[in-house]
């Protein structure tokens, strides 16, 4: 079965993906031991991955934009859809309900490099970067709501994933 005709069937490119044990980094290459359990993802769920799945995008573009996205998602940026679930706070009562939790070290340490990401990419590069790795914005999309021309966003995306890779340090 040719590819196309694979992808005509089934548009979902499925994929193993090992879940991280406490204190390991998400994208270990090397892993020290082996992992207890992995999971199935679909490769093309986000534009991000919709792109690297058809080879538009290097692994180091790929390894860059994810790891935008993972300190965007850590920071907790993103915008709530639903309400939240805390307990409501009693008034002067036994079982009060928990104080809430400031942000924690963690989410603090991921806005402070999202933001220093977003401001090493530029005004230019981190609009289409932030609507199509975090906004989850398909590159047809970005491009009309910015005003540029069909088919320029994927390469200036391409420019910032560049340059996210060399603000993250990521070897190649």
């Amino acid at each position: 079965m040719t590819k196309a005709t694979r992808f005509q069937s089934d548009p979902r490119l499925l994929g193993e993906r090992a879940l991280p044990q406490d204190g390991e980094e998400r994208h270990d290459r090397k892993p020290k031991r082996r992992r207890a359990r992995s999971v199935t993802v679909n490769l093309s769920e986000s534009p991000l991955g919709w792109l690297h799945a058809r080879g538009h995008l290097s692994d180091r573009q790929f390894d860059a934009g994810e790891k935008l996205r993972a300190d965007w998602e850590r920071a907790n940026l993103a915008p709530r859809i639903t309400m939240r679930w805390d307990a409501a706070p009693v008034a002067n009562g036994r079982r009060n309900a928990p104080a809430l939790l400031d942000e924690t070290e963690a989410q603090l340490a991921a806005k402070l490099r999202f933001e220093k990401a977003i401001d090493y990419l530029g005004r230019d590069l981190s609009d289409i970067a932030w609507r199509i790795i975090c906004g989850g914005e398909g590159t047809p999309v970005a491009e009309k709501n910015l005003g540029w021309p069909a088919r320029s966003g994927k390469l200036v995306l391409k420019i910032a994933l560049d340059r996210l890779a060399i603000f993250y340090r990521l070897p190649g």
